[in-house]
């Protein structure tokens, strides 16, 4: 294994930071805060001009062809630069299709995707706020060979400008499925939340589902969403706290108190050393999980969950570190760290806290 990017993900990596610092730059991450949409429909077509929404869809499908691991090079740019919108929901979307669904569905859904001409996004948690699939309680009923389906999903990302919301069910044979819902169908309320995205309640009133867009999702495909989308979350924690850490040493070379640089006091180094030590060790344990997950290794389970247990957990201390070493400006709205700490919480919960895959990994250890 060798975690070392090859040279096509370097340059990927480049660009992708090229771009992002000049497409979304400080002042476009507070506009969608404010904006009703919270994402720039110019920005996602350029990204979508550029390959990043089909990135890891076969070529046959209308994408890019390229791996999951270099989808994690990516997102971590998108995590520096706190993209705002429903890039990383898309991916997940896109895992969904990939592994759980038909060619017929592939066909019809993964060239949208690839192509940015459609906007899709996941329903999985219930009130109970749970990401495990005992979670999914959310039961469909037959209808002739179709599903219906009532109830209410929370925090789902972005549904209120998704045009698809691939939606968690238990389905009327058992087992879990996954249902392509149009957002017409639902009602979705946009939530309230720290990080000032568009999470939403979505509500379905029977919602009637054709069977050609319900996929069945077996063990072996719910493991590799699973992974997928909580590598995607540890990479993007991965850029956000490399961007925190920088930003905070910057400030703190320049922050001038009692005639010296604030850099030049003991307490200040110390905290910096933490911090990156905790973005270094997240980058390592990100990467090792990320390419686990792309080789599809036995050992996939199992690096994921440590790598989110500790991103989750390291991110927020270096996200804290950040805001002490900026002191009382830290927390105004006008200054910059704020965005990264109010970001940070989102991704920390999302699939799981520390605590969470803390227990998975006892599990898997049958301690």
């Amino acid at each position: 294994m060798d975690l070392g990017l090859s040279e096509e993900q370097e340059l990927l990596k480049n660009s992708a930071r090229e771009f992002l610092e000049k497409e979304c730059p400080e002042d476009h991450v507070r506009a969608m805060e404010e904006d009703e949409k919270g994402y720039s429909p110019d920005l996602w077509k350029k990204m979508a001009d550029l390959g990043w929404q089909g990135l890891m869809i076969p070529e046959n499908n209308g994408g890019a062809g390229f791996s999951f691991l270099d989808l994690c090079v990516l997102v971590e740019e998108t995590g520096r630069a706190l993209l705002p919108g429903p890039f990383i929901p898309n991916q997940i979307a896109a895992s969904i299709i990939l592994a759980a669904g038909n060619d017929d569905q592939k066909a019809k859904y993964l060239p949208k995707l690839a192509d940015g001409s459609a906007i899709f996004t996941y329903a999985f948690t219930e009130p109970s706020g749970r990401w495990d699939a005992e979670g999914v309680q959310m039961a469909a009923t037959a209808a002739g060979s179709d599903i219906v389906i009532n109830g209410t999903k929370l925090f789902v990302p972005d549904a209120n400008v998704a045009d698809y919301i691939i939606t968690a069910v238990q389905l009327p044979g058992g087992g879990l499925g996954a249902a392509v819902v149009s957002r017409s169908a639902v009602e979705v309320n946009v939530l309230k939340t720290i990080a000032s995205d568009k999470q939403a309640e979505v509500i379905y009133k029977d919602v009637k589902v054709a069977a050609a867009d319900v996929m069945p999702i077996s063990a072996e495909a719910g493991r590799i969403i699973r992974n997928q989308a909580t590598a995607l979350e540890c990479a993007y924690l991965v850029g956000l706290a490399q961007k925190d850490f920088e930003i905070s040493v910057n400030y703190a070379k320049e922050r001038v108190q009692f005639g010296r640089p604030i850099g030049s006091f003991q307490a200040i180094q110390h905290k910096a050393a933490d911090m990156v030590t905790d973005v270094d060790g997240m980058r390592f344990i990100m990467y090792k999980a990320a390419w686990a997950t792309s080789e599809n290794e036995a050992s996939a389970d199992m690096d994921v969950a440590m790598a989110k247990a500790w991103c989750s957990d390291a991110s927020r201390r270096v996200v804290a570190h950040g805001q002490q070493i900026h002191g009382g400006i830290g927390f105004t709205k006008d200054y910059v760290i704020q965005l990264f700490f109010r970001r940070q919480k989102r991704a920390e919960l999302f699939w799981g806290d520390a605590d969470f895959h803390r227990e998975r990994v006892a599990q898997m250890l049958d301690i």
